[in-house]
């Protein structure tokens, strides 16, 4: 008897019909003996939905009671999968994230994950009982309701697996595993068997959506092997693991473009000590992570200033632009512009640690297509291009193209 953990994403619950053939899925497995913890996120198109009717009420509601009204979107779903396995002879017991003993940090919209107890699960488990647990949500150690942020539900799903010390753990989405672009874009696009954490990390922390970030720093901190697959095919996944020395071989893994990018510049900031660190310690106050940074020094008059760029998430942009204008007396910036059409594209994969020229091949294809790099940042198996956003695709392809086919 094995205990799996699984995961289903929004398109895979996203209707009655999809909830049951999720449930169908589970029973199958139940039917071998084994224990089954489902960790499902809100119906496809709620949480969009949710947000849509607070921000027609005002542009900047309490992170609170947003969390509030998010996490109802899973608990529909949660409801849902357990009427439709009880309508299968399976027993099972919806459970909230915070019934399930996720404990996060008080950040709301972004919560951490401090702590599971998962003894409510186990003792349901043993009792026989599937468990169907909410993701993307928690409570602080104070009764609050928090949510993790976009894709938190497969932080739940990593986390449980995880604290229940899991047999196996399985992402199930609309894709049957993790590509070398997105197929969507670019239809030669290839399903990777296997991936290393830390190439997954860039990926996603570069914009891809197959997995919430945070959820694979969690994986490779606590050594979760994991497997996307699709819940519409009995297709395998891609293999989700510790890296090994084979997959070196493979200078580039994947190719991705960041839609959700926004930059916000100021110009003519004062050259002295300390006002970058003003600068970013108040957009860290206000929970807003910030990605790429350019900064570029002038004289003006005598007087030497910089020119200060970075990106954030465009759903921050607005938050971000006011934490900025508050400061703008205290550093004596001349002004701050924000631009939204902006892309972010970003090759990946271990084998760059050991090839050289990776880059200049990339900017001589992204040069010959007449696409304009704006900003740069690299570590040791990601580079990353800021670009215009109209031009994304195409660059995306042509990239695809020069590196993967």
């Amino acid at each position: 008897m094995a205990l799996i953990v699984q995961k289903y994403g929004g398109t895979s619950v996203g209707n009655t019909e999809r909830i049951r053939a999720v449930a169908r899925r589970v029973a199958r497995h139940r039917e071998q003996g084994d224990q089954i913890v489902v960790v499902v996120s809100a119906m496809s198109g709620v949480t969009d939905g949710l947000i849509k009717l607070a921000k027609e009420i005002t542009p900047l509601p309490s992170e609170r009671e947003m969390d509030m009204l998010l996490a109802t979107g899973e608990q529909q779903t949660i409801a849902l999968t357990a009427v439709a396995l009880h309508a299968l002879g399976v027993d099972a017991v919806s459970l909230t994230g915070a019934q399930a003993g996720i404990v996060t940090d008080g950040v709301h919209t972004k919560a951490k994950i401090q702590n599971i107890s998962p003894d409510e699960v186990h003792r349901l488990l043993d009792g026989g009982n599937v468990v169907i647990v909410a993701g993307f949500q928690g409570r602080t150690a104070e009764g609050q309701i928090t949510t993790l942020g976009r894709g938190g539900s497969d932080l739940t799903a990593i986390a449980l697996a995880a604290a229940l010390k899991a047999d196996l753990c399985q992402i199930y989405t609309d894709v049957d595993g993790i590509y070398t672009t997105d197929p969507r874009i670019v239809p030669g696009a290839r399903k990777l068997p296997e991936i290393a954490y830390d190439e997954l990390l860039e990926l996603a922390g570069a914009g891809a959506k197959v997995m919430q970030l945070r959820s694979v720093e969690f994986a490779k901190k606590f050594n979760v092997i994991f497997e996307v697959r699709s819940s519409l095919n009995e297709a395998p996944g891609t293999i989700v693991k510790e890296e090994t020395t084979s997959m070196e071989d493979v200078v580039v893994r994947g190719v991705s473009l960041d839609k959700n990018q926004a930059k916000i510049t100021l110009f003519g900031v004062p050259d002295q000590p300390g006002r970058a660190a003003r600068i970013f310690r108040a957009l860290a106050d206000g929970a807003i992570n910030v990605d790429m940074i350019v900064q570029n020094a002038s004289h003006e008059g005598g007087q030497r200033s910089t020119d200060l760029s970075f990106t954030v998430d465009k759903p921050d942009l607005l938050k971000a632009s006011r934490v900025i204008e508050e400061l703008k007396a205290e550093i004596g910036f001349k002004e701050a512009v924000s631009d939204e059409g902006i892309g972010k594209l970003s090759i990946v994969g271990v084998g760059m640690r050991s090839h050289s020229g990776v880059a200049a091949r990339m900017f001589d294809v992204l040069a010959h297509e007449g696409v304009n790099i704006g900003m740069i940042s690299t570590s040791e198996i990601k580079i990353s291009v800021v670009i215009d956003l109209a031009k994304g695709e195409h660059a995306l392809r042509t990239l695809h193209r020069a590196f993967l086919e």
